[in-house]
């Protein structure tokens, strides 16, 4: 089969190179600057080569630069440069090379000539991959990471939604009963309930399916969602012995996820092509998802139950401390799966009996959700807003004994928040077996104390702080270490500062640039100083970046050596202007920034910025670091170029994403950088910077 890249045959190789017409598409999922460096990389590099490129730019101020049907349809490859999810369907029957941003960045050459023989696209001839089947290990465990955390920001709003309407309905419209607490058929709240229920219900099936779609594109949203159905119903559904909860709704988004691609890579009759992603790939991975799990991973589920329940039945009569720890342990585990659901049920069973063992069960319920909220008020630096705006909401749903408010954490980070939930539980069972909290109704949290269904009901809560207090320290501990580890990791992987990388060597010069702006006060600097010629009518300050950085916001050199200290020192830059109005808040929201992805851009660049009403006018400084400033850049280099801005939350909208469109555009230049490192004085980097624009 000829394909679109083979047939530009004549004219040796520079001539079919000439004719090669590309596109490509950028995206970063947390700001702007990536998306239009890796687009500006991109285009240097094509033409450079003769090559003709296209390349639409999918910031946070929307799509620019949209690729046409007519643009697809000349088109010779496709490269997706891109950490977020990118619709490839418009691209079928279209070679498709898909990385993440900062391949963009780093090696736009190679890209460039991968393309030519990448996958097609829908089907045929190798048929279609996302970014980790056409990278090496290392880019499919971050593709797996990136799907993972697409499911989770789906599902959030379905835990945020259904566990607040049913924490509501439940403290005014419930009271207690021996089956638990319920809402009267009649009543107005039981309808509220209902549509929490349904919020729940969705849940694992979005959660699942967005998993899977992310590394299937759409043929996969239907296994994931059925797959996620079976895990959130399987007793319903096939008569299971219990559901496998959310650790089998990841088990099933990435099994549909998996199978779509194995499916689309096996190649068919032309004819059949046309079917393959609405009728035949859905159909057969849905069939392969569903019937290997209910006869697969069903099999195991309903051993582990079945023995989990003989086991813990036996243990009842043994000492309380230990049957504590064990119920709290396994009520954490996997909120609402086969682990969980014995320890609840052997408790609900005993009720009437041995109302202590629902007491503990009762004590360890909500540690999860209270554990992971107040984590996100400890060290708010170590969690994004979604996931501080989520742990708001499972405080809440933690009074009210729903354990499903700390799925998302467990789901986005489970190496981190299971072991911590699970050692809160234990703690908290443990607290309860020993006072002898008792509980007549089977539910859990706060609210049961409130509705007079505990005995104990001091030690109850004692118990309850203790799991929650140890829960929410060991996360923060755990999350720390993690990020502690891959730092060490990252500055082992840059290397000495004094080696630069390949792709970002200083321009002829700069070096000798860098040592005289080391030494300041030197003779010859002062040399340079005196020889500068005094300000004139031409020599008057150039307006920059639409008068938001100006001489007073320019610093030819830092004096910080790390990342806190360098943001410290420009906000401090920035306040000269009468601008800031709270120094420290603006230092704290640019380091929040930093937390949800490093603003170092790679090339020697950093682009810190913050949006924040502790500025009262948009306001942008520049700085130069002679010897670097470790910032956590894609490359591995450290940053000598650093650029401030700061805006308003009321003036933030597209004036903020602007001017970090600008900058990231023209700071792909290696002359304009170059320019900008040996600029003399103050003046002279603002004549370079009036380039800009």
């Amino acid at each position: 089969m000829t394909s679109p890249a083979d047939a530009h045959s004549g004219g040796g190789a520079a001539a079919q190179q000439n004719k090669l017409k590309l596109l490509a598409v950028t995206a970063c999922p947390t700001g702007i600057a990536h998306t239009y460096m890796a687009a500006e990389k991109l285009q240097q590099a094509a033409d450079a080569l003769g090559i003709e490129m296209k390349v639409e730019t999918q910031g946070s101020i929307g799509a620019e630069n949209v690729l046409t049907d007519n643009d697809v349809r000349g088109a010779d490859g496709v490269i997706i440069a891109a950490d977020k999810d990118v619709d490839r369907s418009r691209f079928e029957g279209k070679r498709v090379l898909s990385v993440g941003v900062s391949e963009g960045i780093s090696h736009p050459e190679q890209l460039i000539e991968q393309v030519r023989s990448a996958p097609v696209h829908g089907g045929g001839d190798g048929g279609a991959t996302p970014s980790a089947a056409s990278s090496g290990s290392g880019k499919e465990r971050s593709a797996a990471y990136k799907a993972l955390m697409n499911g989770v920001s789906f599902m959030i709003p379905f835990v945020v939604v259904g566990g607040l309407l049913i924490a509501v309905a439940l403290a005014i419209g419930g009271h207690t009963t021996p089956d638990g607490i319920e809402i009267p058929e009649d009543s107005f709240w039981y309808d509220i309930n209902a549509l929490g229920g349904l919020g729940f219900k969705l849940m694992l099936p979005i959660f699942s399916g967005y998993i899977a779609f992310a590394l299937g594109d759409r043929p996969a949203l239907v296994p994931g969602m059925i797959g996620g159905f079976l895990a959130y119903d399987g007793v319903g559904i096939y008569g299971a012995d219990a559901n496998a909860g959310f650790l089998g709704a990841i088990a099933t988004g990435f099994l549909a996820g998996y199978v779509v691609l194995w499916i689309r890579k096996i190649s068919v009759p032309k004819f059949v092509q046309p079917i393959m992603p609405i009728i035949v790939v859905p159909i057969l991975s849905t069939l392969i998802v569903g019937l290997f799990f209910i006869y697969v991973i069903g099999t195991p589920i309903s051993w582990v139950f079945t023995h989990l329940t003989s086991w813990l039945n036996g243990m009842t009569g043994s000492s309380a401390i230990v049957l504590g720890a064990v119920i709290g342990l396994m009520i954490a585990f996997d909120m609402g799966g086969p682990v969980n659901k014995t320890a609840f049920l052997v408790g609900t069973g005993l009720i009437g009996t041995n109302n202590a063992v629902m007491g503990m069960a009762a004590a360890a319920i909500p540690v999860m959700p209270l554990g992971q909220g107040l984590a996100t008020l400890l060290r708010r630096k170590l969690y994004t807003q979604q996931e501080r705006d989520t742990g708001i909401a499972a405080l809440f749903m933690g009074f009210f004994g729903i354990s499903e408010g700390a799925i998302p954490f467990a789901a986005a980070r489970p190496a981190q928040v299971i072991p911590a939930n699970m050692l809160g539980g234990a703690v908290a069972g443990a607290i309860a077996g020993l006072a002898g909290v008792e509980d007549s109704v089977p539910h859990g949290g706060p609210i049961v104390a409130v509705f007079t269904a505990i005995d104990g009901v001091a030690m109850f809560f004692v118990a309850i702080v203790a799991g929650v207090l140890v829960t929410a320290l060991a996360t923060n501990a755990l999350l720390e270490l993690k990020a502690s580890r891959q730092s060490a990791k990252q500055e082992k992987q840059a290397g000495p500062a004094s080696v630069p990388h390949p792709a970002t060597a200083p321009e002829p010069g700069a070096a000798t640039v860098e040592a005289s702006a080391a030494a300041q006060g030197s003779a010859s600097a002062t040399q340079v100083t005196a020889s500068a010629p005094a300000p004139t009518a031409e020599t008057a300050e150039p307006e920059v970046l639409s008068g938001y950085l100006t001489e007073q916001t320019v610093k030819r050199q830092l004096g910080a050596h790390d990342k806190e200290a360098a943001i410290r020192e420009m906000a401090s830059l920035l306040a000269a202007t009468g601008k800031v109005a709270d120094v420290e808040e603006l230092v704290q929201t640019a380091l929040r920034r930093e937390e949800q992805g490093t603003t170092g851009l790679g090339e020697e660049i950093a682009i810190p910025h913050a949006k924040t009403d502790a500025v009262t006018a948009p306001v942008v400084g520049f700085a130069r670091s002679a010897e670097g400033i470790e910032w956590g850049s894609l490359d591995g280099t450290e940053a000598k170029l650093v650029f401030m801005i700061s805006v308003p939350e009321a003036a933030a909208g597209d004036e903020h994403l602007r001017i970090l469109a600008l900058l990231s555009r023209k700071l792909m230049d290696p002359d304009f950088r170059a320019r900008l490192q040996t600029a003399e004085d103050e003046a002279a980097i603002l004549r370079v910077l009036a380039e800009v624009q």
